[in-house]
This record gives C-alpha cells, sequence and structure tokens, in this order.
C-alpha cells in the first residue's frame, strides 16, 4: 500500500465531502463497480456509504471495504463506520 499524502487523507476524513455512491442491499454488483471507476476516473477522492444491514460487524465492512478497493485499482485513505473514501491514487 503506498502512503497516503497528507492533504488527501485530511480531504478524506472531512466530513463536508458529498457521499457520491451508495451501496444498498444488492451489494456490490457490477454496476457499483463501474460507477466507482468511472468517478475515480475524474476525481481523485470517491466518498462511499454500506446501507444498514449490507454488512454484519466490522470485520465484513472491512472484507467490502479493501474488496472495492482491489477491483477498483484505487487505496481505502479513510474509513469509519459504514464511511469509505477511495482515493485514485492520482
Amino acid at each position: 500500500m503506498s502512503k497516503i499524502p497528507t492533504r488527501i487523507a485530511r480531504e478524506s476524513s472531512d466530513s463536508e465531502l458529498p457521499i457520491t455512491v451508495r451501496i444498498g442491499k444488492s451489494g456490490l454488483v457490477d454496476s457499483v463497480i463501474d460507477e466507482l471507476k468511472d468517478q475515480l476516473s475524474s476525481r481523485s477522492l470517491v466518498k462511499i456509504k454500506l446501507n444498514r444491514g449490507v454488512a454484519n460487524g466490522s470485520s465484513e465492512r472491512t472484507e467490502i471495504f479493501s474488496t472495492l478497493a482491489t477491483k477498483t485499482s484505487s487505496i481505502v485513505s479513510f474509513s469509519r463506520g459504514n464511511i469509505v473514501v477511495l482515493w485514485s491514487g492520482k
């Protein structure tokens, strides 16, 4: 995992960063992955929210977040509860 610059870490943890993708009861379907790839190609940070009931516990959330990062060739720059911010690395 590459080192996350201080500026990116600060922007990632900002509560004003809007949630642009929500993952609902369907889970990690291909359309969600495609949408994330599109957003990461046009912006450096994408904030994602898992709706309630998608993950049962923190270990499952962590697994979902790392799967998202792997499938989109991005880096988890911030996570708290059901929120994760992915960084494109650019």
